[in-house]
C-alpha cells in the first residue's frame, strides 16, 4: 500500500481519509472496530475537515479597504473645499474656512496617505477638535454640517469594520495553523495504513487491507501534483 502524502491534494487528502473511515466503520470488518487508532484517525480528520476549505486570513481586506477610500474621499473634499474657500477674501465666512484649514492642517494635510491605524489616530483627533462649539458654528456658517456629518460617519464605519478584521484575523492567529493540522492528518493516516499493511496476512484483515487499498490507489492516481492549500509533510508506504 503505497502512496505519499505530501504530493496529494487538501481536497484528495480529506477523501481519502474520510472514504478510509467510512470503510472502517462501514460494520463489515470487525476486526477495527473500536480501535483506538481509528478513533484518532477520526479526530484528526474532524479538525483537518475544519479548517482545509477556509481561507488563510479573515477575507475582510477589500471591505477595509473601500472603507478606507470612503472616508479618504470625504476627508480629502471637505479639506479642498476649506483650502478653496479661504483663498476667496470676498465670500462671507472666508475667515471661518482659514481657521478650520489650519485645524487640518495642525492634524496633517496627507492623512488619506497614512498607514490605517495613523489615519485612524489622527482622524479622530481632527473630528473631536472641529466638533467644538466654536468650530461646530464656523462649519455651520459655511453649511459644511452635512459634509463633515459624512466624514464622521465614514471614520466610524471604517473603525467598525478594521476591528472586526483584526478579531477575525486574531481567531485565525489562535487557532492550529493549517500546515500542522496538515501533518497531524497525514501522521495519523500513515499509521493506520501501516497497521493494515503489517496486518494483511492476517485471514481477517485482508479483504478490510484490499478495500482501503484501492481507496490509496485512486487517491494516487488522482492528483500527481504537489499537495496544494495548507502544507506537506512526509511520505508513507
Amino acid at each position: 500500500m503505497k502512496i505519499t502524502l505530501r504530493k496529494i491534494s487538501t481536497k484528495d487528502l480529506a477523501t481519502l481519509a474520510q472514504r478510509t473511515i467510512n470503510t472502517s466503520e462501514s460494520g463489515n470488518y470487525p476486526v477495527i472496530t473500536g480501535h483506538p487508532l481509528l478513533a484518532e484517525l477520526k479526530l484528526k480528520y474532524a479538525d483537518y475537515d475544519a479548517v482545509y476549505t477556509k481561507m488563510t486570513f479573515s477575507g475582510k481586506g477589500n471591505d477595509v479597504a473601500s472603507s478606507d477610500n470612503a472616508r479618504d474621499i470625504a476627508y480629502t473634499t471637505l479639506k479642498a473645499f476649506l483650502n478653496s474657500y479661504r483663498r476667496m477674501p470676498t465670500l462671507p465666512g472666508c475667515q471661518s474656512a482659514e481657521e478650520l484649514y489650519q485645524i487640518f492642517k495642525l492634524f496633517g494635510l496627507n492623512l488619506d496617505r497614512m498607514s490605517y491605524s495613523s489615519q485612524t489616530a489622527q482622524m479622530k483627533k481632527l473630528i473631536e477638535e472641529l466638533e467644538k462649539p466654536v468650530n461646530s458654528q464656523k462649519l455651520k456658517a459655511l453649511q459644511l454640517e452635512t459634509a463633515f456629518g459624512e466624514m464622521k460617519d465614514k471614520q466610524t464605519a471604517f473603525e467598525a469594520i478594521f476591528a472586526e478584521q483584526a478579531g477575525a484575523n486574531a481567531d485565525l492567529r489562535n487557532q492550529k495553523s493549517a500546515t500542522g493540522i496538515r501533518k497531524e492528518l497525514e501522521k495519523t493516516l500513515k499509521s493506520f495504513l501501516s497497521l493494515l499493511t503489517a496486518m494483511k496476512d492476517v485471514a481477517d484483515w485482508q479483504l478490510f487491507y484490499n478495500d482501503v487499498n484501492e481507496l490509496v490507489k485512486a487517491a494516487r492516481h488522482s492528483n500527481m501534483r504537489p499537495a496544494e492549500g495548507i502544507g506537506e509533510s512526509n511520505p508513507t508506504s
